[in-house]
């Protein structure tokens, strides 16, 4: 599983003109799903996520994790970012969990991130979404697992 995590000050994704999930500071985590990704796969990128130092502590060092912070968790769905762009012009997406798959594994990802983390909200799998957010530094690592 691949998670490219951005440090917000704010973050909101809007389905159809509506707004189904938002967050204020904390992490944007778009998620994508690879072919023969586990449970324990997302249980450890989970984990990461929510321990990984990316916050300011009272000396400015970036040592608080989300769980220090209690900040906001907004997780999307991005099939993209299991795309390979070794060669070409053109992406190519055989490395992406089959849609069914993926949606799965992100439903799982999902419910594990609401019991573990009071503040989470989601995008939605499948579906065109328009995400917004300021992202605070920047801050932004990629992480696989």
């Amino acid at each position: 599983m691949i998670g490219l995590l951005q440090r917000v000050t704010r973050a909101s994704v809007v389905v159809a003109d509506e707004t189904i999930g938002e967050i204020g500071p904390g992490l944007l985590v778009l998620v994508g799903v690879e072919k023969g990704d586990t449970q324990a796969q997302a249980d450890r990128l989970l984990e990461r996520l929510l321990g990984y130092r990316v916050f300011a502590d009272a000396d400015d060092k970036m040592n608080l994790s989300l769980q220090d912070t209690g900040g906001g968790l907004l997780l999307v769905p991005q099939f993209t970012l299991a795309a390979d762009t070794q060669k070409g012009a053109r992406p190519s997406f055989t490395s992406a969990a089959a849609p069914e798959d993926g949606k799965k594994l992100f439903g799982y990802f999902l419910k594990q991130a609401q019991n573990a983390h009071l503040d989470v909200a989601s995008g939605q799998f499948g579906a065109d979404m328009q995400v917004s957010l300021t992202n605070d530094g920047p801050v932004t690592f990629w992480l696989k697992v």
